[in-house]
């Protein structure tokens, strides 16, 4: 196992700035996923990590010590790609073995190393096939294994789910969490599914234009988003961002006036910061909130129009205007149809407000 710091690290090529000073540090068993959408730069970092990519400037220190000069295999780490990079002549026991057999590691130490890699990984029947022979959960699971027979201070996977389809996305998702358990070693994870951010990170890292919108636990990610474009890219359906205007409450809180086809309503009790409160009453802001944080009310609260109603199975989806924006409730399942009015409440205490301006959560 091993920290990982990136210090004040850039990248550009020429006049292009690929990446704009990052900043991350993670402990040991950490998992970190830098996730984003394509062009954002996780690659480009993933790479720097792994040696692949020289860094502009800054450091990269991995268990303490400066790597920015060092070649990958002197990094001590494993990379996992999206490709797989399997030998297509080889069978998956050779595939596994080939690291260790050009390190000059002795037959038996190979043998045993790459028959527990097939245990822990669930594909020991598969050792003398050849990969053209194989699914592409059972390539990856490969791929995985001979990252693991290196035994690395440092996993790095590059979106290595991307070429499944979604169900076996969704056990390679299982399996890479079980992995993590089991072993507990620091992994980067690139991706642009923030559903596998979610449930495998202990750290997520949201980038954007090759800048760390957000770094923190993947909860706090989603709860309480650095900006407006996190609150969008992390939750499906995404963060609802509505324009209001804030006063203060009763309670010590604030209050968000919101517009609605048939007027205005206000939310009472959002949690708001005395300083919050002070510069932005009876101004302009940004009301964020989760479909999942309203809930059907039988007395007061927000009096709405359905537009769309989408059934899911475990959920209902309903579809409504607030304040000229399009606003969707994540419901228990109801049987409602375009053009029921319904009253709706919201858990204020989940709401964030955002700066019209910057877009950034206040306080």
């Amino acid at each position: 196992m091993a920290t990982l710091e990136i210090d004040r690290v850039k990248k550009s090529y020429g006049s292009l700035d690929v990446l704009k000073e990052v900043n991350i540090s993670v402990g040991d068993g950490d998992f970190l996923v830098l996730l984003g959408p394509s062009g954002c730069g996780k690659s480009t970092l993933l790479n720097m990590i792994a040696g692949l990519e020289e860094i502009t400037s800054g450091e990269i220190r991995i268990a303490g010590d400066v790597v920015n000069d060092l070649s990958p295999k002197d990094r001590d780490i494993a990379m996992v790609f999206q490709s797989y990079a399997l030998y297509p002549t080889m069978t998956v026991r050779q595939n596994i073995e080939f690291g260790m057999k050009i390190r000059g590691v002795p037959v038996a130490e190979r043998t045993k190393a790459t028959q527990a890699a097939a245990d822990m990984l669930q594909m020991s029947h598969l050792l003398d096939r050849r990969p053209s022979q194989l699914s592409g959960g059972q390539r990856q699971r490969v791929a995985m294994g001979r990252a693991l027979v290196r035994e690395p201070k440092l996993f790095l996977f590059d979106e290595p789910l991307s070429n499944l389809d979604a169900k076996l996305r969704v056990d390679m998702r299982t399996e890479i969490k079980r992995l993590h358990q089991r072993l507990g070693t620091t992994i980067v994870y690139v991706t642009h599914d923030q559903i596998e951010a979610m449930t495998l990170a202990t750290r997520i890292a949201v980038m954007k234009d090759g800048i760390v919108q957000h770094f923190g636990p993947p909860q706090e990610v989603y709860d309480r988003p650095a900006n407006t474009y996190v609150a969008r890219f992390v939750g499906s359906p995404a963060m609802n961002i509505i324009p209001g205007t804030l006063q203060a409450g009763a309670d010590g809180n604030a209050d968000a006036i919101v517009s609605l086809p048939s007027g205005t309503a206000r939310i009472s009790g959002i949690p708001a910061s005395p300083g919050t409160l002070q510069k932005y009453e009876n101004q302009n802001v940004l009301i964020g909130i989760r479909p999942e944080h309203f809930s059907i009310s039988k007395g007061d609260g927000l009096s709405v129009q359905i537009d769309v109603v989408e059934p899911t199975g475990p959920d209902t989806l309903a579809v409504f205007s607030m304040g000229g924006t399009e606003v969707i409730a994540r419901l228990e399942p109801f049987a409602a149809a375009a053009g029921d009015k319904l009253t709706f409440a919201v858990k204020a205490e989940k709401v964030v407000i955002f700066d019209t301006k910057t877009e950034t959560r206040l306080d």
